[in-house]
């Protein structure tokens, strides 16, 4: 069970290094996906880098020494956060990591733990790069390629389909326009530089 205490800087004081065997097993997750990367082991030298440096870097079982991940191949692990567990003998790392993780080239060293929300995250980074395609390409290049006029226009149509489909009480059309409600939004935040991650922060704000 992960404590409610998030931040940047841990106090290796305050953590079971005894237990460990003065190796601190760490799960590294996306922290906008939620997406697991990998897992790690830190001692006390390899924490304390990750810290100051902002990197992630870990111990090497088998080299028997430091390394900063994506020290030969720049896909680092920049740090978010830094989590312990309720028996502070693990720790949590958000990241928002530089390419894959994996060295094998792909997001993740575990195969199919993608959330659902985490879909939208892949979705969304699939909207952004068909900015620049060719508008045959690909329905949402051609979108891009009409402009921003097109694409909020598209987003007002769908927002009043979904409204319509709830007033009749049609579950599987609203299903549908808001999928179609919900696609159109996220060309409409590319469009204008902008993501999903901005809209939450606001949510965010306004929880408080």
């Amino acid at each position: 069970m992960l404590t409610q205490h998030s931040q940047m800087q841990i106090d290796l004081k305050q953590l079971d290094w005894q237990k460990v065997d003065n190796l601190m097993p760490v799960i590294i997750q996306h922290y906008v996906s939620g997406e697991v990367l990998m897992l790690g082991y830190m001692n006390q030298e390899a924490l304390t880098q990750t810290q100051k440096s902002g990197k992630v870097t870990f111990y090497s079982r088998t080299k028997q020494r430091l390394w900063t991940k994506g020290e030969t191949s720049g896909n680092f692990l920049n740090v978010v956060s830094i989590s312990t567990d309720c028996d502070n003998d693990t720790l949590l790392i958000l990241v928002n990591p530089i390419g894959p993780t994996c060295h094998t080239g792909t997001n993740s060293c575990f195969n199919n733990n993608q959330t659902e929300w985490g879909f939208l995250y892949d979705l969304e980074q699939l909207l952004g790069a068909r900015k620049n395609a060719d508008p045959k390409s690909s329905y949402t290049a051609k979108l891009y390629h009409d402009g921003t006029k097109r694409i909020a226009q598209k987003v007002g149509e769908e927002g009043v389909e979904t409204a319509l489909a709830a007033t009749v009480h049609d579950k599987e059309e609203l299903k549908n326009e808001s999928a179609d409600l919900i696609y159109h939004l996220l060309v409409l935040l590319q469009d204008q530089n902008l993501s999903m991650q901005d809209v939450i922060a606001i949510l965010k704000a306004r929880h408080k």
